[in-house]
């Protein structure tokens, strides 16, 4: 699936425009560490984080778009960090939970 169909489908909050990549799953955590770990490439990144950190663990392990979930505030810094590397950051108003369900209901990441 597009990043483009998700963002209109959820209102997604762009904030750069990297968005011409396509979505082969999604990995939901607010540990980098184990977003290294266990993610995958092409998954959608769901998480609260909004530090900078979260920009090279994407860009390690090709994360289609980070999505900051319940309206959290995106530092300039973690989006300049963004910017840099060609990542994808959306946000959205909801929370992690609710995103996760919608997604599911959509069946992202299935073939």
């Amino acid at each position: 699936m597009d990043i483009k169909i998700l963002i209109e489908k959820f209102n997604l909050k762009t904030f750069n425009n990297y968005v011409n990549r396509e979505v082969k799953g999604v990995c939901i955590s607010d540990m980098i560490s184990d977003v290294m770990a266990n993610a995958k490439s092409g998954d959608l990144w769901l998480t609260i984080q909004t530090h900078k950190n979260i920009v090279p663990a994407a860009n390690l392990v090709d994360i289609s778009a980070i999505i900051i979930t319940g309206a959290k505030e995106i530092p300039q810094d973690t989006l300049n960090l963004a910017n840099k590397h060609n990542i994808p950051i959306l946000s959205s108003e909801y929370s992690t939970y609710e995103l996760a369900g919608r997604l599911y209901d959509m069946h992202v990441g299935i073939d």
